[in-house]
């Protein structure tokens, strides 16, 4: 006999599940909600995508751990995993989803005083607010600890004056999450953390042009940019502790995978041709593709094991997952393009289609996978502290 709380999650998928029925427009389904995925990009500006994040943003399911009062909606992970179910069975994905709600909006929960967090969660869980990372400078990469952007303290405001760079959709932000240093004589121990209206006098933004055609990295300046005191979150120099837990939460959202992965098979069979047996005819690649699949199927399984174990308090090794997604998207994009052969070297032109220009430039932006959030090296360093328990 099913007990009381099976039963209210029995009834809560049923209203999850009529209410999607009733509200996700079906011209979206099979949509990515990856920031900066070019097909989010052409259908952001479609009537249907305005509608379905206005009825997100209503529901308070863009953010549903979120407390009701700062634009969430009070569930609980038992509904969340029940949403996220059941927003996958039908192509749906969350329209909300951006810098404000994996990184800045999970740290101003933790670190934010409330009217910091009254001013700025509200209009992140509705996506009203764009904002942009300032963390990396043209010499602090991987050795970020040793950033320059500096924060005086002006008495009634800060005043800073710097460069970042790689700083994505800066031209399009609203605001700005930055590290300053505002002590020169310790490295980590100078550091704070500051919220930069990207409007002020003294910022520009300047976007820089990929290889693969995208512009959403820019170069930011900052000149003698004043910033309110009530900007600083949490205690000056204080910035490293919230940037690593920041990071932590941009690392989780990079390895947590809603959606499945598209078959390559049937562009297999068109581009490459199958065999007697009705197998692609080329049993190396073949043979790759089918590990690749595997990785996938594998990577996904032990995320909703790690999600299980999270409850009983295990912790989630979220370096190692990222290392792993960022391996088997890398290994997807190349066997792409090399199954398209000569349609996969397509830069630009009508002699190529749209889906064959969009695997190069995927396979051009998935260089950078293992790059941001932190690099390859710099992950496998954690993993083998934190996890492994290994020496330094």
């Amino acid at each position: 006999m099913m007990d009381a709380k099976a039963m209210e999650g029995q009834d809560f998928r049923q209203e999850v599940r009529a209410w999607l029925k009733a509200s996700f427009p079906p011209s979206l389904t099979g949509v990515s909600g990856l920031v900066f995925q070019s097909d989010a990009h052409a259908a952001a500006a479609s009537p249907d995508y305005q509608l379905w994040r206005r009825r997100m943003q209503e529901k308070g399911w863009g953010v549903p751990h979120w407390p009701s009062r700062y634009g969430g909606a009070d569930m609980d992970e038992a509904g969340i995993r029940i949403l996220a179910e059941e927003m996958t069975a039908i192509g749906a994905f969350n329209p909300i989803r951006s810098f404000g709600t994996m990184m800045l909006g999970p740290t101003l929960l933790e670190y934010g005083n409330e009217e910091q967090k009254r001013e700025h969660l509200p209009p992140i869980a509705g996506h009203e607010r764009r904002w942009c990372q300032g963390f990396s400078e043209p010499g602090a990469g991987s050795d970020l600890a040793s950033l320059q952007t500096r924060c005086v303290d002006m008495g009634d405001h800060w005043l800073v004056s710097g460069q970042k760079i790689w700083t994505s959709g800066a031209d399009q932000a609203d605001w700005c999450f930055a590290l300053v240093r505002t002590d020169t004589s310790r490295k980590q121990g100078g550091i704070s953390f500051l919220l930069i209206d990207m409007k002020s006098p003294g910022v520009e933004a300047r976007p820089i042009v990929l290889i693969s055609g995208s512009t959403h990295f820019c170069e930011v300046f900052f000149n003698d940019v004043k910033v309110p005191k009530g900007n600083l979150v949490g205690e000056v120099n204080q910035g490293w502790t919230i940037a690593k837990r920041l990071l932590q939460f941009e690392r989780n959202s990079l390895s947590e995978v809603k959606a499945e992965i598209t078959s390559l098979a049937p562009l297999a069979h068109r581009h490459v041709g199958t065999d007697a047996l009705g197998r692609i005819d080329n049993p190396d690649l073949r043979a790759r593709m089918i590990r690749n699949a595997m990785r996938h199927e594998a990577y996904m399984a032990t995320v909703r094991r790690f999600g299980q174990e999270s409850k009983g308090g295990a912790e989630t090794p979220i370096s190692a997952l990222k290392n792993l997604w960022s391996e088997i998207i890398q290994q997807r994009s190349e066997l792409l393009v090399e199954l398209l052969g000569s349609n996969g070297l397509g830069w630009s032109g009508d002699a190529y289609a749209e889906d064959e220009l969009e695997a190069t430039r995927a396979w051009l932006h998935s260089k950078a996978f293992s790059i941001y959030g932190g690099s390859y090296e710099v992950q496998n360093n954690i993993t083998a502290k934190r996890t492994l328990g290994l020496p330094a």
